[in-house]
């Protein structure tokens, strides 16, 4: 075998500032050596089967692609790797000698508020996440944002419902806040990092969370770390001083570009495996769910798994994720040397696997995780499917990057259902009845336009499925909700690279109209989330039928708003300014205010008049 020279390739716009270098052998990728009678003898080859962004994805992979996917198929072809890896023939890499072993990890957002997730809190503990993954086999478990979308107590009860001690991972998060948490922490299943002994080799794995967790999701009084970099680094330093030569980071940090960008500050982690982001890491010839063909991250090299960085040591680390829903299964095939220095990858036997019930790549699903989670998801999502509650006369636009960068006529139905249910419920609870209500399009999470037809109860929790509560928010002064519009129009475009639209925080809005000027000053924060600068963008705000907010950019006096929003957004998520204002929440959840607006006030039609295509015009983007 000849080594080929190593390559390197700037990040394209996005990630101009990082290095990603690529090494190829004809069936072993290696990072800077030499000639081949040079190189280190590998002493162990770990295959590391990897997922991230499961979230709930228990049936299959979606419409249209029911024959992949799927919980019990991805247990039965993660127990067959297991078995290749540990016992099956050695491929031309391996067959240079040394031992073998697998690990299985995740790398975080394991469930995700939805009609799947709806049926484990009606069934209790154990969930059926739980379960599937606790048959799955995992050796280390990521914390990702999503699992804190429930508040902490429910991702308690996900991990307590685990039969096997799995251990959770993240090196940044203090849980001595939250007592059913720091239980864990205590009984050591929650931990900074974990050693799993595999042959005789010991491997430390590393977890992290994305410091915006706050900001995007309900952690309630878990602290966040905000420097990631120093909390990994301690803990790297505490296991090589307990002699631990081969560490894996398994993060949650929301894209690869964030674990691209971190690895160059880090030293002696030898693999990392991101989440949050879902690429989709290939090389030429892998076999892909139909339509993903297009979908494969561009690394602007032809093989992009694993892709290799540089730590602060210029020491090689491969880098891996994939994308989720339990569509893929990674699998990084690695060899150390004596050291427990990574020297090579078995590029044969590394990339993403799918999850395919078709030929030629076909599985069975595991029978156990079919009958125990599989069948039971199948009927509770059938049950909401079946509960017709409105037709529609025209598409209703849910897309991801709509509802997060304008207005949209199915953003406009939720905005105005929570002003409505608002408005009900004010008096009863002692508050005044609103003037407005904003949805963030971050709560918004069908991601398809659900076409004309039938409107059923499953197509309610498919919309807005997280357990966010309509509350209200009394004396926001003119100024203040100001700002508030500055924030949810402050992140509309895209970062370079991710063309999916803004972020969760753009608002769709109800009981008022906007016009804002995307070529405006946006509204920026310091890192410890306060206002530096109040932003530009917006330039008019006049509520329905009422007084002018807003105009020319200038607030006009008056008496302050009552808002009407979810209550995710009243704590600050998505970095909301309501300034720690008193709010109240209504006992009725954003699915349900959307289910009673659509049968009460529609009478269970969404007509074309009401709900146009684009949206009535009340959210007017300029430039």
């Amino acid at each position: 075998m000849k080594a080929r020279e190593l390559g390197c390739a700037r990040w394209r716009a996005a990630l101009s500032a990082v290095s990603i270098l690529a090494l190829v052998l004809t069936g072993v990728g290696h990072g800077a050596f030499t000639a081949e009678a040079q190189q280190p003898k590998v002493h162990f080859w770990l295959t590391l089967l990897h997922n991230n962004d499961g979230e709930s994805q228990l049936i299959d992979a979606g419409s249209g692609l029911e024959d992949f996917g799927g919980v019990a198929r991805f247990a039965a072809l993660v127990e067959q790797l297991k078995f290749e890896a540990a016992h099956g023939p050695r491929s031309a890499a391996l067959r240079r000698g040394g031992k073998r072993s697998v690990l299985m990890v995740s790398s975080g957002d394991n469930f995700l508020a939805g009609p799947e997730f709806n049926s484990s809190l009606q069934a209790g503990v154990p969930f059926f996440d739980t379960i599937a993954m606790d048959l799955i086999g995992y050796d280390a478990i990521a914390i990702g944002n999503h699992e804190f979308d429930f508040g902490p107590d429910v991702l308690a009860n996900f991990i307590s419902g685990f039969i096997s001690v799995v251990p959770f991972l993240t090196a940044n998060l203090d849980f001595s806040g939250e007592p059913s948490l720091q239980a864990l922490v205590d009984a050591g299943i929650l931990a900074k990092s974990v050693v799993v002994e595999q042959r005789g080799e010991r491997i430390g794995i590393i977890g992290a969370t994305t410091p915006n967790l706050p900001f995007i999701s309900s952690p309630r009084n878990v602290v966040v770390d905000p420097d990631v970099v120093a909390a990994i680094q301690a803990e790297i330093d505490t296991l090589e001083s307990a002699g631990i030569d081969k560490i894996i980071l398994i993060s949650h940090l929301q894209s690869i570009q964030e674990d691209l960008e971190l690895i160059p500050q880090l030293r002696g982690v030898d693999i990392a495996v991101a989440g949050g982001g879902d690429e989709l890491l290939a090389n030429p010839g892998d076999l892909l769910l139909p339509g993903d063909e297009s979908e494969v991250f561009d690394c602007g090299l032809p093989n992009c798994y694993p892709l290799i960085a540089e730590d602060a040591d210029a020491n090689s680390v491969l880098v891996v994720t994939t994308s989720g829903a339990y569509r893929y299964v990674g699998q990084l095939v690695a060899g150390f040397d004596k050291d427990g220095k990574v020297i090579a990858f078995d590029d044969a036997n590394s990339g993403p696997v799918r999850v395919s019930g078709v030929e030629p790549d076909a599985v069975e699903p595991d029978g156990q995780v079919e009958a125990l989670v599989t069948a039971p998801v199948e009927a509770a999502v059938a049950a909401l499917a079946a509960n017709i509650i409105a037709s529609s006369q025209v598409d209703l636009n849910g897309l991801r990057s709509q509802v997060r960068s304008r207005e949209t006529n199915e953003g406009d139905l939720i905005a105005d259902a929570l002003w409505w249910q608002a408005g009900q419920l004010a008096a009863s609870f002692g508050v005044p009845v609103p003037d407005v209500a904003l949805q963030n399009g971050g709560g918004i999470r069908n991601d398809s336009n659900i076409p004309a037809g039938l409107i059923s109860e499953l197509d309610t929790f498919d919309m807005v499925p997280f357990p966010n509560f309509v509350t209200i928010i009394p004396n926001i002064s003119r100024g203040q909700f100001k700002l508030i519009l500055e924030n949810a129009v402050s992140r509309v475009d895209p970062p370079a690279g991710f063309p999916t639209g803004g972020t969760g925080r753009f608002a769709q809005i109800s009981g008022f109209s906007m016009v804002w000027d995307a070529n405006g000053t946006p509204q920026e924060r310091d890192v410890d989330g306060n206002i530096v600068s109040p932003g530009s963008r917006v330039h008019e705000v006049t509520l329905d039928g009422g007084p002018v907010i807003v105009t020319g950019g200038v607030v006009q006096a008056g008496a302050p708003l009552t808002v009407a929003t979810i209550d995710f957004l009243a704590r600050g998520g998505d970095q909301y300014p309501f300034g720690g204002a008193a709010f109240t929440t209504v006992g009725v959840t954003y699915q349900q205010a959307l289910r009673n607006y659509i049968q009460s006030v529609l009478l269970g039609t969404i007509t074309m008049a009401q709900y146009p295509v684009g949206g009535t015009g009340r959210n007017t983007r300029l430039n």
